[in-house]
Protein backbone atom coordinates (compact mmCIF):
# COMPACT_ATOMS: atom_id res chain seq x y z
CA UNK A 1 0.00 0.00 0.00
CA UNK A 2 3.18 2.18 0.26
CA UNK A 3 2.56 3.24 -3.81
CA UNK A 4 -1.34 4.63 -2.89
CA UNK A 5 -1.92 7.78 -2.13
CA UNK A 6 -2.56 8.40 1.91
CA UNK A 7 -5.03 10.76 3.09
CA UNK A 8 -3.27 12.79 6.14
CA UNK A 9 -4.80 10.48 8.80
CA UNK A 10 -2.58 7.58 7.84
CA UNK A 11 -5.05 5.68 5.61
CA UNK A 12 -4.99 5.00 1.94
CA UNK A 13 -7.61 7.23 0.14
CA UNK A 14 -9.56 4.11 -1.25
CA UNK A 15 -9.24 1.85 1.28
CA UNK A 16 -11.23 4.47 3.59
CA UNK A 17 -13.38 4.96 0.24
CA UNK A 18 -14.29 0.97 0.10
CA UNK A 19 -15.04 0.98 4.11
CA UNK A 20 -17.69 3.94 3.61
CA UNK A 21 -18.99 2.11 0.31
CA UNK A 22 -19.19 -1.24 1.71
CA UNK A 23 -21.05 0.02 4.87
CA UNK A 24 -23.15 2.56 2.78
CA UNK A 25 -24.41 0.20 0.15
CA UNK A 26 -24.76 -2.74 2.83
CA UNK A 27 -27.07 -0.60 5.72
CA UNK A 28 -28.99 0.61 2.44
CA UNK A 29 -30.77 -2.78 2.15
CA UNK A 30 -32.50 -2.02 5.34
CA UNK A 31 -34.22 0.98 3.87
CA UNK A 32 -34.96 0.05 0.28
CA UNK A 33 -38.41 -1.20 1.59
CA UNK A 34 -39.89 1.46 3.45
CA UNK A 35 -40.99 3.92 0.19
CA UNK A 36 -42.23 1.13 -1.45
CA UNK A 37 -44.53 -0.10 1.12
CA UNK A 38 -47.41 1.76 -0.66
CA UNK A 39 -46.98 -0.36 -3.82
CA UNK A 40 -45.53 -3.35 -2.60
CA UNK A 41 -48.45 -4.32 -0.38
CA UNK A 42 -50.98 -3.78 -3.59
CA UNK A 43 -48.58 -6.23 -5.58
CA UNK A 44 -48.40 -9.15 -3.73
CA UNK A 45 -52.02 -8.87 -2.01
CA UNK A 46 -50.83 -7.87 1.65
CA UNK A 47 -52.73 -5.19 3.47
CA UNK A 48 -51.23 -2.01 4.96
CA UNK A 49 -50.68 -3.78 8.47
CA UNK A 50 -48.71 -6.96 6.83
CA UNK A 51 -46.11 -4.96 4.98
CA UNK A 52 -46.02 -2.97 7.62
CA UNK A 53 -44.15 -5.65 9.19
CA UNK A 54 -41.57 -5.93 6.18
CA UNK A 55 -39.24 -2.97 8.23
CA UNK A 56 -39.86 -3.41 11.23
CA UNK A 57 -38.63 -7.29 10.80
CA UNK A 58 -35.60 -6.03 8.99
CA UNK A 59 -34.82 -3.90 11.88
CA UNK A 60 -35.27 -6.75 14.20
CA UNK A 61 -33.44 -9.25 11.78
CA UNK A 62 -30.37 -6.64 11.75
CA UNK A 63 -30.79 -6.56 16.13
CA UNK A 64 -30.24 -10.00 15.92
CA UNK A 65 -27.32 -10.51 13.40
CA UNK A 66 -25.77 -7.70 15.74
CA UNK A 67 -26.33 -9.58 18.94
CA UNK A 68 -25.64 -13.05 17.54
CA UNK A 69 -23.07 -12.18 14.37
CA UNK A 70 -21.16 -8.82 15.17
CA UNK A 71 -19.13 -10.29 18.18
CA UNK A 72 -17.88 -12.92 15.70
CA UNK A 73 -14.91 -9.72 14.66
CA UNK A 74 -13.09 -10.36 17.94
CA UNK A 75 -12.33 -13.80 17.12
CA UNK A 76 -12.19 -14.10 12.94
CA UNK A 77 -10.60 -12.28 10.73
CA UNK A 78 -13.37 -9.48 9.64
CA UNK A 79 -12.61 -9.31 6.58
CA UNK A 80 -13.93 -13.15 5.55
CA UNK A 81 -16.88 -12.34 7.79
CA UNK A 82 -17.87 -9.60 5.53
CA UNK A 83 -17.09 -11.38 2.52
CA UNK A 84 -19.74 -14.13 3.94
CA UNK A 85 -22.34 -11.77 4.64
CA UNK A 86 -22.00 -10.38 1.26
CA UNK A 87 -22.59 -13.06 -0.26
CA UNK A 88 -25.91 -14.00 1.82
CA UNK A 89 -26.85 -11.06 1.36
CA UNK A 90 -26.93 -10.77 -2.21
CA UNK A 91 -29.07 -14.27 -2.14
CA UNK A 92 -31.54 -12.48 0.39
CA UNK A 93 -32.28 -9.73 -1.50
CA UNK A 94 -32.75 -11.93 -4.72
CA UNK A 95 -35.27 -14.21 -2.58
CA UNK A 96 -37.03 -10.80 -2.16
CA UNK A 97 -37.28 -9.85 -5.75
CA UNK A 98 -38.88 -12.88 -6.88
CA UNK A 99 -40.82 -13.02 -3.37
CA UNK A 100 -44.51 -14.12 -4.88
CA UNK A 101 -46.30 -13.28 -1.38
CA UNK A 102 -46.32 -11.57 1.73
CA UNK A 103 -45.07 -14.60 3.73
CA UNK A 104 -41.39 -15.23 2.01
CA UNK A 105 -40.73 -11.56 1.01
CA UNK A 106 -40.96 -11.33 5.60
CA UNK A 107 -38.73 -14.12 5.62
CA UNK A 108 -36.20 -12.72 3.32
CA UNK A 109 -36.51 -9.25 5.33
CA UNK A 110 -34.97 -10.96 8.18
CA UNK A 111 -32.39 -12.27 6.33
CA UNK A 112 -32.02 -9.37 4.89
CA UNK A 113 -31.18 -7.74 8.22
CA UNK A 114 -29.05 -10.22 9.68
CA UNK A 115 -26.68 -10.15 7.24
CA UNK A 116 -26.45 -6.13 6.28
CA UNK A 117 -24.65 -6.74 9.78
CA UNK A 118 -21.86 -6.77 7.38
CA UNK A 119 -21.68 -2.73 7.88
CA UNK A 120 -21.08 -3.39 11.80
CA UNK A 121 -17.90 -5.39 10.65
CA UNK A 122 -16.52 -2.65 8.52
CA UNK A 123 -16.77 0.42 11.36
CA UNK A 124 -15.19 -1.72 13.73
CA UNK A 125 -12.23 -2.22 11.36
CA UNK A 126 -12.05 1.43 10.32
CA UNK A 127 -11.75 2.07 13.93
CA UNK A 128 -9.03 -0.69 14.26
CA UNK A 129 -6.97 0.45 11.40
CA UNK A 130 -7.29 4.19 12.18
CA UNK A 131 -4.16 6.03 13.87
CA UNK A 132 -5.94 6.86 17.48
CA UNK A 133 -5.29 10.46 17.39
CA UNK A 134 -7.75 10.70 14.42
CA UNK A 135 -10.20 7.73 15.42
CA UNK A 136 -12.98 9.99 15.56
CA UNK A 137 -12.59 11.42 11.64
CA UNK A 138 -11.75 8.39 10.36
CA UNK A 139 -14.98 6.66 11.96
CA UNK A 140 -16.95 9.76 11.22
CA UNK A 141 -15.72 9.60 7.77
CA UNK A 142 -16.76 5.65 6.57
CA UNK A 143 -19.94 6.34 8.84
CA UNK A 144 -20.72 9.52 6.64
CA UNK A 145 -21.48 6.15 3.93
CA UNK A 146 -23.17 4.48 6.04
CA UNK A 147 -25.95 7.04 6.89
CA UNK A 148 -25.62 8.19 3.01
CA UNK A 149 -26.52 4.64 2.57
CA UNK A 150 -29.18 4.57 4.86
CA UNK A 151 -30.65 8.14 3.83
CA UNK A 152 -30.28 7.66 0.29
CA UNK A 153 -31.55 4.50 0.17
CA UNK A 154 -35.07 6.14 0.25
CA UNK A 155 -34.67 8.23 -2.53
CA UNK A 156 -33.44 5.65 -4.89
CA UNK A 157 -36.05 2.67 -4.03
CA UNK A 158 -38.89 5.42 -4.60
CA UNK A 159 -37.43 6.62 -7.59
CA UNK A 160 -36.88 2.91 -8.82
CA UNK A 161 -40.48 1.60 -7.43
CA UNK A 162 -42.50 4.31 -9.50
CA UNK A 163 -40.61 3.92 -12.43
CA UNK A 164 -39.37 0.10 -12.89
CA UNK A 165 -41.36 -1.68 -9.89
CA UNK A 166 -40.18 -2.34 -6.39
CA UNK A 167 -38.92 -6.01 -7.34
CA UNK A 168 -36.12 -4.29 -9.58
CA UNK A 169 -35.10 -2.05 -6.89
CA UNK A 170 -34.14 -5.09 -4.32
CA UNK A 171 -32.80 -6.56 -7.87
CA UNK A 172 -30.66 -3.45 -7.99
CA UNK A 173 -29.73 -3.67 -4.45
CA UNK A 174 -28.10 -7.28 -4.90
CA UNK A 175 -26.25 -6.26 -7.98
CA UNK A 176 -24.32 -3.57 -5.70
CA UNK A 177 -23.76 -6.08 -2.78
CA UNK A 178 -22.32 -8.02 -4.87
CA UNK A 179 -20.33 -5.14 -6.53
CA UNK A 180 -18.97 -4.62 -3.08
CA UNK A 181 -17.77 -8.41 -1.97
CA UNK A 182 -15.51 -8.41 -5.09
CA UNK A 183 -14.17 -4.94 -3.93
CA UNK A 184 -13.74 -6.15 -0.55
CA UNK A 185 -12.44 -9.22 -1.74
CA UNK A 186 -9.74 -7.23 -3.74
CA UNK A 187 -9.11 -4.48 -1.28
CA UNK A 188 -9.85 -5.01 2.42
CA UNK A 189 -6.88 -6.18 4.29
CA UNK A 190 -6.92 -9.01 7.01
CA UNK A 191 -7.38 -8.27 10.44
CA UNK A 192 -5.81 -10.30 13.11
CA UNK A 193 -8.25 -11.64 15.88
CA UNK A 194 -7.98 -9.72 19.34
CA UNK A 195 -9.11 -13.01 21.52
CA UNK A 196 -9.53 -16.77 21.28
CA UNK A 197 -12.59 -17.43 23.38
CA UNK A 198 -14.98 -19.54 22.16
CA UNK A 199 -18.54 -18.92 20.81
CA UNK A 200 -20.49 -19.08 23.87
CA UNK A 201 -17.95 -17.06 26.15
CA UNK A 202 -17.66 -14.86 23.39
CA UNK A 203 -21.17 -13.82 23.70
CA UNK A 204 -21.20 -14.52 27.19
CA UNK A 205 -18.68 -11.34 27.64
CA UNK A 206 -21.09 -9.27 25.92
CA UNK A 207 -22.83 -9.03 29.21
CA UNK A 208 -19.82 -8.38 31.28
CA UNK A 209 -19.18 -5.66 29.16
CA UNK A 210 -22.42 -4.26 30.09
CA UNK A 211 -22.14 -4.86 33.36
CA UNK A 212 -18.69 -3.80 33.74
CA UNK A 213 -18.58 -0.19 31.56
CA UNK A 214 -21.36 2.43 32.44
CA UNK A 215 -20.47 4.39 29.78
CA UNK A 216 -21.67 1.96 27.37
CA UNK A 217 -24.98 1.75 29.00
CA UNK A 218 -25.39 5.30 28.72
CA UNK A 219 -24.65 5.76 25.03
CA UNK A 220 -26.82 2.33 24.78
CA UNK A 221 -29.46 4.18 26.06
CA UNK A 222 -29.05 7.16 24.81
CA UNK A 223 -28.94 6.61 21.33
CA UNK A 224 -31.43 3.34 21.19
CA UNK A 225 -34.16 6.58 22.68
CA UNK A 226 -32.71 9.03 19.59
CA UNK A 227 -33.32 5.76 16.85
CA UNK A 228 -37.07 5.43 18.24
CA UNK A 229 -37.98 9.02 17.06
CA UNK A 230 -35.72 8.56 14.00
CA UNK A 231 -37.54 5.53 12.94
CA UNK A 232 -40.86 6.56 13.43
CA UNK A 233 -40.87 9.10 11.07
CA UNK A 234 -38.86 7.25 8.41
CA UNK A 235 -41.39 4.37 8.66
CA UNK A 236 -44.23 6.41 8.69
CA UNK A 237 -43.29 9.27 6.10
CA UNK A 238 -44.68 7.39 2.92
CA UNK A 239 -47.92 6.24 4.06
CA UNK A 240 -48.74 9.90 5.78
CA UNK A 241 -47.60 11.53 2.24
CA UNK A 242 -49.62 9.05 0.26
CA UNK A 243 -52.83 10.11 1.83
CA UNK A 244 -54.62 13.74 2.47
CA UNK A 245 -53.95 16.06 2.67
CA UNK A 246 -50.62 15.35 0.50
CA UNK A 247 -51.59 12.23 -2.37
CA UNK A 248 -48.06 11.76 -3.28
CA UNK A 249 -46.06 8.48 -4.17
CA UNK A 250 -42.97 6.32 -3.76
CA UNK A 251 -40.76 8.93 -5.39
CA UNK A 252 -41.97 11.66 -3.06
CA UNK A 253 -41.42 9.97 0.01
CA UNK A 254 -38.02 8.79 -1.11
CA UNK A 255 -37.32 12.41 -2.27
CA UNK A 256 -37.51 13.52 1.42
CA UNK A 257 -34.01 11.30 1.81
CA UNK A 258 -32.72 14.12 0.49
CA UNK A 259 -33.61 16.31 3.21
CA UNK A 260 -32.17 14.15 5.74
CA UNK A 261 -29.01 13.29 3.79
CA UNK A 262 -27.75 16.47 4.80
CA UNK A 263 -27.37 15.21 8.53
CA UNK A 264 -24.68 13.17 6.95
CA UNK A 265 -22.36 15.58 6.85
CA UNK A 266 -21.89 15.94 10.82
CA UNK A 267 -20.44 12.65 10.50
CA UNK A 268 -16.95 13.56 9.72
CA UNK A 269 -17.67 17.01 11.96
CA UNK A 270 -18.77 15.70 14.72
CA UNK A 271 -15.91 13.39 14.15
CA UNK A 272 -13.39 15.84 14.63
CA UNK A 273 -15.00 17.82 17.15
CA UNK A 274 -14.98 14.78 19.49
CA UNK A 275 -11.41 14.57 18.80
CA UNK A 276 -10.39 17.75 20.24
CA UNK A 277 -13.38 19.14 22.71
CA UNK A 278 -13.97 15.39 24.05
CA UNK A 279 -17.77 13.41 22.77
CA UNK A 280 -20.16 14.50 25.81
CA UNK A 281 -20.32 18.24 24.15
CA UNK A 282 -21.23 16.48 20.93
CA UNK A 283 -23.64 14.20 22.18
CA UNK A 284 -25.54 17.14 23.90
CA UNK A 285 -25.72 19.59 21.81
CA UNK A 286 -27.15 16.70 19.08
CA UNK A 287 -29.62 15.31 21.33
CA UNK A 288 -30.95 18.99 22.25
CA UNK A 289 -31.27 19.94 18.27
CA UNK A 290 -33.15 16.31 17.76
CA UNK A 291 -35.69 17.71 20.41
CA UNK A 292 -36.19 20.83 19.09
CA UNK A 293 -36.69 19.63 15.22
CA UNK A 294 -39.38 16.68 16.58
CA UNK A 295 -40.93 19.82 18.42
CA UNK A 296 -41.57 21.77 15.81
CA UNK A 297 -43.36 19.17 14.11
CA UNK A 298 -46.42 19.41 16.51
CA UNK A 299 -46.60 22.95 14.83
CA UNK A 300 -47.33 21.30 11.00
CA UNK A 301 -51.20 21.08 11.75
CA UNK A 302 -51.85 24.76 11.69
CA UNK A 303 -49.84 25.02 8.82
CA UNK A 304 -51.16 25.16 4.68
CA UNK A 305 -50.45 21.59 3.12
CA UNK A 306 -47.10 23.26 1.33
CA UNK A 307 -45.62 24.97 4.61
CA UNK A 308 -46.17 22.10 6.22
CA UNK A 309 -43.69 20.34 3.96
CA UNK A 310 -41.52 22.81 4.20
CA UNK A 311 -41.35 22.15 7.82
CA UNK A 312 -40.86 18.33 7.77
CA UNK A 313 -37.95 18.80 5.27
CA UNK A 314 -36.65 21.40 7.75
CA UNK A 315 -36.95 19.08 10.72
CA UNK A 316 -35.65 16.06 8.86
CA UNK A 317 -32.19 17.94 7.96
CA UNK A 318 -32.28 19.07 11.96
CA UNK A 319 -32.85 16.06 13.75
CA UNK A 320 -30.75 13.69 11.70
CA UNK A 321 -27.43 16.66 12.03
CA UNK A 322 -28.09 15.96 15.53
CA UNK A 323 -28.83 12.22 15.40
CA UNK A 324 -25.76 11.64 13.21
CA UNK A 325 -23.59 14.01 15.91
CA UNK A 326 -24.80 12.23 18.64
CA UNK A 327 -24.35 9.02 16.93
CA UNK A 328 -20.46 9.44 15.91
CA UNK A 329 -19.87 11.23 19.20
CA UNK A 330 -20.93 8.33 21.16
CA UNK A 331 -19.18 5.46 19.10
CA UNK A 332 -16.18 7.34 19.73
CA UNK A 333 -16.88 6.87 23.28
CA UNK A 334 -17.79 3.55 22.78
CA UNK A 335 -14.46 2.65 20.62
CA UNK A 336 -12.70 3.86 23.29
CA UNK A 337 -13.75 1.62 25.99
CA UNK A 338 -11.60 -1.50 25.19
CA UNK A 339 -9.88 -2.22 22.17
CA UNK A 340 -9.52 -5.38 22.09
CA UNK A 341 -13.42 -6.35 21.92
CA UNK A 342 -14.21 -3.56 19.90
CA UNK A 343 -16.68 -5.60 17.89
CA UNK A 344 -18.33 -6.91 21.15
CA UNK A 345 -19.02 -2.92 22.38
CA UNK A 346 -20.06 -2.11 18.80
CA UNK A 347 -22.30 -5.06 19.34
CA UNK A 348 -23.89 -4.07 22.66
CA UNK A 349 -24.10 -0.99 21.25
CA UNK A 350 -25.77 -1.25 18.07
CA UNK A 351 -28.39 -3.77 19.35
CA UNK A 352 -29.70 -1.39 21.36
CA UNK A 353 -30.03 1.10 18.86
CA UNK A 354 -31.60 -1.47 16.35
CA UNK A 355 -34.17 -2.41 18.98
CA UNK A 356 -35.37 1.51 19.51
CA UNK A 357 -35.44 1.41 15.63
CA UNK A 358 -37.24 -1.80 15.23
CA UNK A 359 -39.78 -0.19 18.42
CA UNK A 360 -39.69 3.06 16.55
CA UNK A 361 -40.84 1.28 13.41
CA UNK A 362 -43.95 -0.87 15.01
CA UNK A 363 -44.90 2.10 17.73
CA UNK A 364 -45.35 4.88 14.67
CA UNK A 365 -47.67 2.65 12.62
CA UNK A 366 -49.51 2.11 15.64
CA UNK A 367 -49.60 6.14 16.79
CA UNK A 368 -49.72 6.90 12.92
CA UNK A 369 -53.03 4.97 12.81
CA UNK A 370 -54.75 6.40 16.10
CA UNK A 371 -53.25 9.60 16.64
CA UNK A 372 -52.05 10.61 13.23
CA UNK A 373 -48.69 12.71 12.53
CA UNK A 374 -48.92 14.82 15.20
CA UNK A 375 -48.99 11.52 17.87
CA UNK A 376 -45.91 10.17 15.41
CA UNK A 377 -44.44 14.17 16.04
CA UNK A 378 -45.13 13.61 19.73
CA UNK A 379 -43.48 10.15 20.40
CA UNK A 380 -40.52 11.04 18.71
CA UNK A 381 -40.30 14.23 21.14
CA UNK A 382 -40.52 12.18 23.72
CA UNK A 383 -38.18 9.71 23.01
CA UNK A 384 -35.35 12.71 22.66
CA UNK A 385 -35.90 14.44 25.50
CA UNK A 386 -35.67 10.62 27.25
CA UNK A 387 -32.49 10.45 25.29
CA UNK A 388 -31.31 13.87 26.57
CA UNK A 389 -32.21 13.43 30.02
CA UNK A 390 -30.08 10.11 30.13
CA UNK A 391 -26.89 12.11 29.16
CA UNK A 392 -27.56 14.46 31.77
CA UNK A 393 -27.59 12.58 34.63
CA UNK A 394 -24.34 12.29 36.12
CA UNK A 395 -22.10 9.81 34.58
CA UNK A 396 -20.90 6.77 37.58
CA UNK A 397 -16.99 6.54 37.92
CA UNK A 398 -14.98 5.48 35.26
CA UNK A 399 -13.88 1.67 35.84
CA UNK A 400 -10.03 1.45 36.51
CA UNK A 401 -9.40 -1.51 34.24
CA UNK A 402 -11.11 -2.65 30.99
CA UNK A 403 -12.23 -6.31 30.56
CA UNK A 404 -13.02 -9.03 28.14
CA UNK A 405 -10.46 -8.42 25.83
CA UNK A 406 -7.86 -11.42 24.53
CA UNK A 407 -8.30 -14.46 26.47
Amino acid sequence: MSSIQKTHDGLPNSLILLLAASAGFAVAALYYSQPMLGELGPDIGASARSVGFVPTLTQLGYALGILLLAPLGDRFDRRRIILAKASVLVLALLAAAFSPSVGPLLLASLVIGLTATLAQDVVPAAATLAPEAHRGKVVGTVMTGLLLGILLSRVLSGFVAEHFGWRAMFAVAAASIAFIGVAAARGLPHLRPTTQLGYGALLGSLAQLWRKHGALRRATFAQGLLSIGFSAFWSTLAVMLHGAPFHLGSAAAGAFGLAGAAGALAAPIAGRIADRRGPELVIRLGAVLVVLSFAAMLLAPLMAPAARLGLIVASAIGFDFGLQAALIAHQTVVYGIDPGARSRLNAVFFTGVFIGMAAGSALGALVLAQWGWSGVALLATLSALGALAVRMWPAAAKPAAACCSAA
